[in-house]
């Protein structure tokens, strides 16, 4: 389905909500997006968010994305975290030449997961050879092909460098088929995300199933998306999807707390002026961090539409903004959580899931504490 520009995708991504939210406990207990969702999904064109319009796919704005995953992450974080993950991952089309990526994209279901960046692959006639195992695969139980960004090596074994003298990355692509996949994702939450490790062993990769990921000069698609690049991407997506998770979280303190009549207490919880201050304050919370991260995607765009770049300034606020949004969003999921009492920790409550599936998130790569410290570094250098 072609969604140009990215219309409609919000819609049908509030559209298809329910159903992944009936879908929730299933996902929970089997570790596995159910094949209702991933259909639902496919259907509606929502992993071909930031696929080239060139191939069929939306390429949306990035706004559009992030709203896009806000709300799945509303119904079910786990289900959010896989469409981020393999609707990023679908950007690396616009590296590509055209028969390679209608071939990966555009043959059902067409879609894409890779994990963390490890290992290398070896130069040979016609391209490369690599055995190597990665993690962190997030959405490769609904892939039909995976990814791995690799060191190149000569046939010598000599690493191969850049023109600056950095060591030369390339993304891998093959067919999910060419790989083992280890269940190994035992996590405390985003549990349906089913983050596996997959492994090849002497696995030739031809040339034209390889890129350059996120350098500019190799891209063929002009849109202003790919300037971003995919890292950036990640950060804002992932920070939309804390958001939709804490959202819902708050929502359904605001509805316990509208119902409830807490034991030994003379009062009904709506009436309690703590708990109405609280939510006030938590509220406010919410709306600030979304406004803060929708303010610093917009200027990034309206720069990068005028300019075509992508500034080291603009890289700098998305990394701060995502940051502190999910930290922010933990902050709100913690308090609703609290709130809730004792009502908080029952698997058939709306809270103990979200709790656990938010913490997970603030735990991931774009949540580091240590990205502050590379904005601050930045900041005192007058960068």
């Amino acid at each position: 389905m072609n969604a140009t520009g990215g219309a409609g995708l919000v819609e049908r991504a509030r559209a298809v909500a329910p159903l992944i939210a009936r879908e929730a406990d299933e996902i929970e207990r089997t570790r596995r997006l159910t094949p209702v969702v991933v259909a639902a999904l496919i259907e509606n064109g929502l992993y071909r968010a930031l696929l080239p319009q060139s191939l069929g796919g939306a390429e949306a704005p990035i706004e559009i994305f992030m709203r896009m995953l806000e709300e799945i992450a509303k119904a079910d974080a786990s289900t959010a975290w896989c469409l981020g993950q393999c609707g990023v991952c679908a950007m690396i089309a616009a590296w590509l030449d055209r028969d390679t990526a209608e071939e990966i994209f555009n043959t059902a279901p067409g879609i894409l997961a890779w994990g963390a960046i490890a290992h290398e692959a070896r130069s040979v006639g016609g391209g490369y050879r690599v055995t190597a195992r990665w993690d962190f695969a997030s959405g490769s139980r609904q892939a039909s092909w995976l990814g791995a960004h690799v060191r190149i090596v000569g046939a010598d074994g000599t690493p191969r460098k850049n023109a600056d003298g950095s060591a030369e990355l390339r993304t891998i692509l093959f067919p999910v088929s060419s790989a083992t996949l280890h269940d190994v994702w035992q996590a405390i939450g985003l549990a349906g995300t089913g983050t596996d490790s997959y492994e090849v062993a002497d696995l030739f990769i031809p040339e034209r199933f390889t890129a350059f990921r996120d350098v500019p000069a190799a891209l063929r698609e002009p849109g202003p998306l790919y300037r971003i690049g995919t890292g950036a991407t990640f950060s804002l997506g992932f920070a939309a999807v804390s958001l939709g998770v804490a959202r819902a979280t708050l929502d359904a303190a605001i509805a316990l707390a509208r119902a409830k009549h807490p034991s030994l207490s003379a009062g009904a919880m709506r009436d309690n002026g703590a708990v109405q201050g609280l939510i006030g304050r938590t509220e406010g919370d919410w709306r600030a961090a979304r406004a803060y991260l929708y303010a610093t995607a917009h200027a990034m765009w309206r720069d990068l539409s005028a300019t075509g770049e992508f500034s080291t300034a603009h890289r700098s606020a998305v990394r701060l903004a995502a940051t502190w949004t999910i930290h922010q969003s933990a902050k709100v999921v913690d308090t609703a959580y609290h709130m809730a009492g004792a009502t908080a920790v029952f698997r058939s409550q709306p809270f103990e899931r979200r709790f656990r599936d938010m913490h997970a998130i603030a735990q991931q790569v774009q949540a580091r504490d240590s990205h502050y410290e590379d904005v601050g570094k930045g900041i005192l250098e007058g960068h």
